[in-house]
């Protein structure tokens, strides 16, 4: 059951293009931010990463738009952009003062957490060059000209600064003009709202965009914080998880929303930073879809979790037109891109589809 019209790949340079911030993520392995002597360093950001999942794991032809101080720093965040396959063609490259005065380049913090401590993530991404861009910078016409059939985009990019959900909804007009199907992920964080009108902006602004979305994706604070629309029966340490309120929400959404084509959720119930439970749900064409659920999962880092299953889900609904497929694949993806550390998926298509089918952890060799 198709519930999406896609333009044809055959007419397209790509198959998907990510708006949003790309950061340095400094990782402290097993260790604490705040008493660490050596970090491992990825790049990482909620949209650019299911460019590179869709890349890297599910074979498509991805791109990325954003801007970046032409620096070092910059250059290192676009080598690892570049290794995982992903068209840089769409960066801009602002020239650097010196010593950041004016741009620098985003910086993330992130410790996994363990057992009863939680992952803390700390960011320094003030004055950076993608929060500064603003309606104009990119000529959408020529980049949907080129043949693009899918944006990826969300709310983390939309919290960065005052002007850049302005960005993202003249992209996301301009992909609808070209036939380009959107989709968005609500992907609230309180500390990126904190200083410009906090929660009560995060719903001014997500609301307004999402007029403009085909594909709505969140997790389970996502759609109350940013929509307003209530998931009953969930407790605030997220530990019970009841699938039926969440179906019940997303009832309320597109019938508040009803441009929405497709609506998908992951479920995490949060035992420890190390156990949680997983799953997803997903309405499409007036139904619902639920991936299989894996109580008890362990995880080694959960950043980039929801991101996968985003880019799995899309493979799912652009490849094979099957929603109930779709959100195996995201949950599937999801759960593997959390066992190995970084923020982007290590998975392969073969380990994905395994596991969607049921497969297990036995040793290959």
């Amino acid at each position: 059951m198709s519930v999406l019209e896609l333009r044809p790949a055959s007419e397209c340079r790509f198959d998907e293009i990510s708006l949003g911030e790309i950061m340095l993520r400094f990782d402290p392995g097993e260790g604490r931010i705040r008493t660490a002597r050596s970090f491992r360093v990825w790049e990482g950001g909620g949209e650019y990463n299911v460019a590179r999942g869709l890349r890297r794991c599910f074979g498509l032809r991805t791109a990325v738009a954003t801007a970046f101080a032409d620096n070092e720093v910059g250059r290192l965040v676009e080598d690892f952009i570049l290794q995982g396959g992903v068209d840089t063609s769409f960066i801009r490259w602002v020239p650097y003062d010196g010593i950041g005065r004016t741009v620098r380049n985003g910086l993330n913090f992130t410790e996994r957490g363990f057992g009863v401590r939680g992952a803390v993530g700390c960011s320094d991404r003030g004055l950076t060059a993608a929060s500064q861009l603003r309606r104009g910078d990119f000529d959408w016409d020529a980049i949907f000209g080129q043949g693009i059939r899918w944006l990826h985009t969300g709310g983390i990019f939309a919290a960065l600064s005052e002007t850049t959900a302005d960005v993202v909804e003249e992209a996301m007009t301009a992909a609808r003009r070209h036939g380009t199907i959107v989709s968005y992920d609500l992907n609230y964080r309180p500390s990126l709202w904190k200083s410009i009108g906090g929660q009560a902006r995060a719903r001014e602004v997500n609301q307004r965009l999402a007029r403009l979305v085909d594909v709505m994706i969140g997790n389970e604070e996502d759609f109350t914080a940013c929509l307003g629309l209530e998931v009953k029966g969930v407790d605030e340490n997220l530990t019970q998880l009841e699938t039926d309120s969440f179906k019940a929400m997303i009832r309320e959404a597109v019938q508040a929303y009803p441009n929405f084509r497709v609506v998908a959720t992951t479920l995490r119930g949060v035992h420890t930073a190390t156990v949680n439970d997983w799953g997803a749900i997903c309405w499409a064409g007036g139904e619902f879809f639920e991936a299989t659920p894996r109580p008890g999962l362990e995880i080694l880092d959960r950043v980039g979790g929801g991101d996968s299953f985003a880019s799995g889900l899309i493979y799912g609904l652009m490849l094979k037109g099957d929603p109930a497929l779709a959100v195996e694949y995201g949950a599937a993806h999801g759960a593997l891109a959390m066992t190995p550390p970084g923020d982007t998926s290590m998975a392969s298509l073969k380990e994905v589809e395994k596991l969607a089918a049921g497969g297990g952890a036995r040793v290959e060799r």
